[in-house]
């Protein structure tokens, strides 16, 4: 409703819509596949007719928003709208030959007028970079699992944090199961799609607010904390509004963030043993990173208590990853889950990289039989 409220509203007033014109000499609308009628119709009435550049970048095969009333294909609206100029981007930065071949094909059964695309990176996997192995029972299928990412994990030199198990849904589940033949195998496996407080742990280990404070502990509770430092430095910087170039802010940076890092270390020795502790923790940690300033750079934090719900789950997962933490070190590596393979739901892992992806349960039915192993 707001949107459509400013689309009348720019519509009845074109010097608004002039302004905005004149501002914007570039638009740059990027996953436009997933643009809703709403947000089009919202840029077609600022910039239509104007002199602004307008690029739209995005790809049909990728739509996952139709759910919430994403357009069919906005290309062609825009096609028609913008007298737009098509450019095919066929270039494959990220997968390897095999890999893109693959995809190639999986493209065409969407789409087949699917351009043929071109792998620019280098072929990492000798033999089989994509199999498709069938089980008849789940049982069995945990075991060869685990034992193939055992295998490779020693003939390649990985680590458990290179491989990831996707799935649709029900990650519990499937946790049931594989669990247990991963532990036989000596490799600890992690659901992610399970929920530390009310948020899901694959979105909090990509949390911003999570990740400053595991990079403010990291510094402060690490015996040997020199590749921290940048990194703190570097974010708190960027979220403080501090440019690099600013020497005399900067160096007052660093004295903030050392003297904080030296009490936090002096009055926490050892990870936190109850819940309370570890929210004391968290607590100090954000209030030294600056609560107001996180609200106003992100503004998602401001909607709904997110940003209390985000506390309370770094909190909650901090404690538990402490139990039976010898130091800190070993807590915090189970809070990033270093040493664990992931499991998560395949709509959450957007935007992540591994060596290994395994797509686990292709069928309609949620363990019937079947997985699915890419190395990239």
């Amino acid at each position: 409703m707001i949107g459509r409220l400013v689309e009348l509203l720019l519509r009845l007033n074109p010097i608004a819509r002039n302004a905005l014109r004149l501002t914007y000499s570039h638009m740059f609308m990027d996953e436009f596949q997933d643009t809703t009628q709403v947000q089009y119709d919202l840029v077609r009435i600022i910039f239509l007719g104007g002199d602004s550049v307008v690029t739209a970048v995005g790809d049909n095969k990728q739509q996952i928003m139709r759910w919430a009333m994403a357009m069919a294909d906005p290309f062609k609206a825009f096609d028609t709208d913008f007298a737009a100029i098509r450019t095919p981007l066929l270039n494959n930065y990220r997968s390897s030959p095999d890999l893109v071949r693959i995809q190639h094909v999986l493209a065409q059964a969407i789409d087949a007028k699917s351009g043929q695309p071109i792998s620019k990176a280098k072929a990492t996997i000798t033999g089989d970079s994509c199999v498709i192995l069938d089980f008849t029972t789940p049982q069995l299928e945990a075991a060869k699992l685990a034992g193939f990412v055992k295998s490779e994990m020693t003939k390649r030199n990985l680590q458990p944090r290179d491989f990831v198990l996707l799935v649709r849904q029900l990650a519990d589940k499937y946790a049931s199961i594989l669990e247990p033949a991963f532990q036989a195998a000596g490799i600890p496996l992690r659901n992610e799609a399970g929920k530390a407080g009310e948020i899901m742990l694959q979105e909090l280990l990509a949390d911003e607010a999570s990740e400053l404070v595991l990079s403010v502990l990291r510094l402060a509770m690490t015996a040997r904390a020199g590749r921290f430092w940048s990194d703190c430095q570097n974010a708190l910087g960027a979220l403080w509004g501090i440019l690099p170039e600013n020497d005399s802010a900067q160096a007052r940076l660093a004295r903030d963030l050392d003297r904080f890092a030296l009490e936090a270390r002096r009055r926490h020795p050892a990870p936190p043993a109850i819940k309370a502790d570890a929210a004391a923790i968290v607590s100090e940690v954000l209030d030294f990173i600056g609560r107001d300033r996180l609200l106003a750079v992100h503004a998602a934090y401001s909607q709904g208590g997110w940003f209390t719900k985000i506390e309370d789950a770094v909190g909650i997962h901090l404690a538990a990853c402490s139990q039976g933490a010898p130091d800190w070190t070993t807590a915090l590596d189970t809070y990033e889950g270093v040493h664990s393979v992931p499991l998560m739901t395949i709509h959450k892992s957007k935007g992540l990289e591994y060596h290994t992806v395994i797509f686990v349960g292709l069928d309609d039915a949620a363990w019937r039989r079947g997985f699915l192993v890419v190395g990239i």
